[in-house]
């Protein structure tokens, strides 16, 4: 009998407790799991699969290969994360999908992995994902992203950072959404949707500028007032893009807020969403 003064015993012991897998979870041998990583009855955790520190898989998740999920992750039951694309170009390529740290996922939320067009889905962290929410193939989502419940985001979507989805929208693939941008509930977003501004209608549109947004992030007054007269040439002047462009080019001085919407605007694959007034 070996003594429990050899120190292996007490080794065993703290490893089980760094690692709490019920034993009615299944927990591939080669998942790689962090420390306090919790593992829920009846989840499933297959292999190629990597869980950061503290994280907390429920019951029923089900974490597929290819995931690679940060610390102090909270995923709530039936959640599929890393499922294969909905694409029917996907052929069984090995793609992953990454989920950043801090990042809270609800219930039945399906996030599928990348194909060869990107090679990875991503969430960043810090991010809300709630309930019923879909995140398809090849999507990039930035840090402090609220998706609210049922969601829907299609193939090669980009969300920039501190963006608001609001419930029931659909976003068509390819499409940007900005950072800081605050999307409607049950909004049809089939146009990209600069930063810093609110988006509601169907088709979407331009709804003003996100300024309480922006000042619960920490905005000044200043900076609300300039990204507000750069939209009120967009969006209130009867310009057309290109006329917009050349006015906030001589009427605003370079700054960090006019590159950032400029550059958004000038790499619009899509096109940018319309004012209320001017239809889709």
């Amino acid at each position: 009998c070996r003594s429990r003064n050899d120190g292996s015993y007490y080794k065993r012991i703290i490893k089980e407790m760094e690692v709490m897998n019920h034993p009615m979870a299944y927990v591939h041998p080669t998942a790689i799991l962090g420390e306090n990583v919790t593992i829920s009855p009846f989840a499933s955790v297959y292999e190629d699969v990597e869980i950061g520190d503290g994280t907390w898989i429920g019951p029923n998740v089900t974490i597929m290969p290819g995931s690679r999920i940060g610390k102090n992750c909270k995923i709530y039951p039936g959640t599929v994360i890393s499922g294969e694309p909905q694409d029917l170009k996907y052929e069984g390529e090995k793609t992953l999908t990454y989920i950043g740290d801090n990042t809270t996922i609800r219930e039945c939320v399906t996030v599928n992995k990348g194909t060869n067009a990107l090679g990875y889905t991503k969430i960043g962290d810090n991010c809300l994902i709630m309930a019923t929410a879909h995140i398809a193939h090849d999507c990039v989502v930035g840090n402090n992203v609220v998706i609210v419940n049922a969601v829907g985001l299609a193939g090669h979507i980009e969300v920039g950072d501190y963006a608001f989805i609001g419930g029931y929208s659909a976003v068509h693939q390819f499409t940007k959404i900005g950072e800081h941008a605050f999307i409607a509930g049950a909004t049809q977003i089939r146009k990209d949707v600069p930063p810093y501004v609110k988006a509601a209608k169907n088709p979407v549109a331009y709804a003003g500028v996100n300024a309480i947004g922006l000042r619960r992030k920490g905005f000044t007054s200043e900076e609300i007032y300039e990204i507000q007269g750069i939209y009120r040439i967009l969006y209130q002047q009867k310009n057309n893009v290109s006329q917009a462009v050349e006015q906030i080019l001589e009427k605003f001085p370079d700054s960090h807020y006019r590159e950032i919407i400029l550059n958004f605007i000038n790499t619009s694959d899509r096109g940018i969403m319309k004012g209320y007034s001017s239809g889709v």
